[in-house]
């Protein structure tokens, strides 16, 4: 049987319950051929057609993956009812495609909504960014490379460690694309080292709520230093993640994706994925398919006005696409 096409009102559904339960024989085809950040069972790439869907795995969820009878094809299901057919794509570093890799697992800013200032995790050196790197190349699916990072112990040294791996990645002929919180000048550095795009996240841009749960940092430092990386690397080469389910209203919502995209940034509307860890630390609430449709709608509105296209990256996760609804690419 043929896949069936994942339509925009199917992704924002499936997004907006955020997981499924995965029969246990699916999980080798899911792993890909690397123990990188991205295997194991945390996650899976739905993909039916050209779209793809990131689901986490959760055994209480009302969505199942199963195997369907046609060879490597699985059926998605919701409360036994079938939604779609397709593939589960290898994910060896993270996302399909690219070896996308977390430096620093470790941060010593607490966004309440973040689990990672938890968690307090894994630093990787050098040996073992190449070693991700070349598992995802050696499986004949590196088409990018994408650098992400906590802060161990001050934003200056994360711009350093990315900086000290770049000359080393260029042998990999790939795009590379860079997502930290930034340092004044950074931008220049990045892009003089081969970097391609760069992601600094505004989180919120409802200035009450940022204030709440990013307290530790400045909105207006960050907006200052995408005005200049979009300087540096033009538009459509400059993104931010945009959190939705913090308490925020959809008038805000348009606002803040109007201010971004006004200075050539796109912004990627990232559902917010509540945690236990951070149980209560703050209001966060999964977003409804509807209101993720309506805001995509928004969004691809404003971005068509200021000239700016999801389509064009090559980096992260605007070409990765599995946690968003993008607009251009979705619909």
């Amino acid at each position: 049987m043929q896949d069936t096409p994942i339509t925009p009102e199917l992704k924002a559904f499936l997004i907006s319950i955020g997981s499924v339960s995965v029969d246990p024989s699916l999980i080798p085809r899911a792993r890909g051929s690397t123990a990188g950040p991205g295997a194991g069972t945390s996650s899976v790439f739905f993909r039916s057609g050209e779209k793809r869907v990131r689901l986490s795995v959760s055994k209480n969820s009302p969505l199942s993956i199963e195997a369907a009878e046609e060879d490597r094809t699985v059926t998605l299901l919701h409360e036994g009812r079938e939604l779609a057919r397709g593939k589960l794509e290898p994910a060896p570093a993270h996302c399909p495609e690219q070896a996308f890799i977390t430096l620093c697992e470790r941060c010593i800013f607490d966004c309440k909504y973040c689990p990672v200032p938890k968690l307090q995790g894994h630093i990787k050196n050098e040996e073992e960014v190449l070693n991700i790197v070349d598992d995802v190349l050696r499986a004949g699916t590196l088409k990018a490379i994408s650098l992400t990072s906590g802060v161990e112990d001050s934003i200056e040294g994360e711009v350093e460690r990315v900086l000290k791996l770049l000359p080393i990645l260029k042998k990999y002929d790939v795009p590379i694309g860079v997502s930290v919180y930034p340092t004044e000048g950074c931008s220049r550095k990045f892009y003089d080292a081969g970097v391609v795009e760069v992601k600094y996240n505004v989180e919120t841009m409802d200035r009450e709520i940022f204030q709440k749960v990013c307290g530790d940092l400045s909105l207006e430092y960050i907006l200052d230093r995408l005005k200049e990386a979009v300087e540096i690397f033009g538009k459509n080469r400059v993104f931010s993640n945009f959190i939705i389910g913090l308490g925020e209203s959809d008038t805000s919502v348009r606002e803040g994706v109007e201010t971004l995209a006004k200075i050539g940034v796109i912004p990627v509307l990232r559902p917010v994925n509540p945690h236990p860890l951070r149980s209560g630390d703050c209001f966060t609430e999964r977003p409804s398919p509807e209101r993720l449709l309506k805001l995509a709608k928004m969004e691809a509105e404003i971005l068509r006005k200021y000239g700016l296209d999801t389509s064009l990256a090559m980096t992260m996760c605007l070409k990765c696409t599995g946690c968003d609804l993008v607009p251009f690419v979705d619909f």
